[in-house]
């Protein structure tokens, strides 16, 4: 029986997709929604942000006043999780968080003991709000530690720190810094004793009740320069892979299963671990899109999001079309980043105009960028200005493909990693040798 005129006209209406954001991060995917034909509006809370992605996207000042307007409403971070629940009561279909997968990425000492719950294994840390505690159990207890940031100082990314020294004397002398400079940031942190090994993470999609296959691992590069020099940055590149459920998965994520339906969690979760001979050890959980890995997982997927965001958000979503192969993204940056310097930012990066050498556009995704009179500029004031992607049959491949891509752009002061992907086959050889990938 063919459909109705009706019907048919029904399933060409174009999905009309809200996104919501504090700091104005998922902009590049709100982009990509509207680009394959749904209508989107953006909403950024702060005031700083506020003019990332104009010009690419349609804004909006109230998303309150949207959310009977729109089919899917999207969440970029933790800290919606209340308002992500209670609009799923009332009908509403929404891809973010819960008040559960909140916690387990805000709370490190709530999110390990869950972990453990679940039967996964995890490393001794301990949690504390007092500097001269810290240092005199690391007196007490000699060895090598990660200092670890708790609540909302876990986005200050250069201030976790891995121990050198096998006494953790290394260790009392940032504590002892810290307590100096960062006591009123910094009110709750973790130790975590150090574990040497592969990093790397196993994430996922999942629509309120089952993960949707395939699974991704991926490799973060989290300091600023190449080498694993510099600051913690949070993630200046990534390689990953797309791949079926393996021995890495089924002894981490899939022992989350439970909770996150009881939760009624939809969208993207992962677990970043440390890998050895002796076992996985997860070190913290992403309860959110990754950014930079949402872009670069574009790079890899080829379903079309605005089908996947509304099928994941009904719940309906069992399957995600991947490329085979390696995906790869380099983050392009700019003074202050990773600080935060709205006055180095004013001086050095703002309204900078971004330079395309020749007009290819393939693996550009927006970081914080507006479009003024068909110029790219940077936006807010973070210096995250681009994140370049490619992707190959090898590691090298698709190293050889974003790096050329890299040298089409041009922005005053920019500087990016250049080495990302190249671990990968020291990496690859232990993970297939301990079983993990197979």
């Amino acid at each position: 029986m063919s459909p109705s005129n009706n019907q048919a006209s029904e399933e060409k209406k174009p999905l009309k997709f809200l996104f919501v954001s504090n700091e104005g991060l998922i902009g590049d995917l709100a982009w990509q929604v509207k680009k394959e034909g749904s209508e989107v509006k953006y909403y950024i809370k702060e005031k700083s942000e506020k003019d990332v992605c104009d010009g690419f996207v349609e804004k909006c000042d109230d998303w309150k006043e949207l959310k009977d307007w729109s089919d899917v409403i999207v969440f970029d971070d933790i800290g919606f999780g209340q308002i992500a629940e209670d609009l799923r009561k009332e009908g509403k279909l929404v891809v973010g968080g819960s008040l559960y997968t909140d916690k387990l990425e805000d709370d490190r000492e709530f999110g390990q003991e869950e972990m453990k719950k679940a039967g996964i294994t995890t490393l001794p840390s301990w949690n504390f709000t007092d500097f001269d505690e810290a240092v005199k159990f690391v007196q007490q207890n000699p060895d090598r530690y990660v200092i670890k940031p708790s609540g909302k100082a876990q986005n200050e990314k250069e201030l976790t720190f891995i121990g050198q020294e096998e006494d953790g004397k290394d260790v009392i002398d940032v504590l002892q810094h810290y307590k100096k400079s960062w006591s009123k940031k910094l009110s709750a942190f973790q130790l975590q004793k150090f574990a040497q090994g592969v990093e790397v993470a196993v994430g996922v999609f999942f629509n309120g009740k089952d993960f949707v296959y395939p699974i991704n691992i991926n490799f973060e590069h989290k300091k600023m320069f190449a080498g694993g020099l510099g600051p913690n940055c949070g993630e200046m590149g990534t390689l990953m892979f797309w791949a079926p459920p393996n021995k890495l998965f089924n002894e981490t994520m899939l022992k989350m299963k439970q909770a996150l339906q009881a939760s009624g969690y939809v969208g993207y979760f992962d677990l970043n671990c440390i890998v050895n001979a002796r076992g996985v050890y997860p070190l913290e959980a992403t309860s959110r899109f990754g950014y930079p890995t949402i872009s670069i997982q574009m790079e890899g997927v080829t379903s079309r999001w605005s089908d996947f965001l509304y099928s994941l958000a009904k719940g309906e979503a069992t399957e995600l079309k991947t490329k085979k192969g390696f995906q790869i993204g380099v983050v392009i940056a700019v003074p202050p980043f990773p600080f935060s310097d709205s006055a180095a930012f004013k001086r050095y990066s703002e309204d900078a105009t971004i330079i395309f050498k020749k007009p290819n556009f393939d693996g550009v995704h927006l970081g914080d960028v507006k479009l003024v009179e068909g110029d790219w500029r940077l936006a807010g004031q973070s210096g995250y200005a681009l994140i370049i992607t490619g992707s190959g049959t090898t590691v090298e491949e698709a190293r050889r493909q974003t790096y050329s891509r890299v040298k089409n752009i041009l922005i005053p002061n920019m500087f990016y990693r250049t080495d990302i992907g190249e671990r990968w086959i020291t990496d690859s050889d232990m993970l297939y040798t301990w079983g993990y990938l197979y």
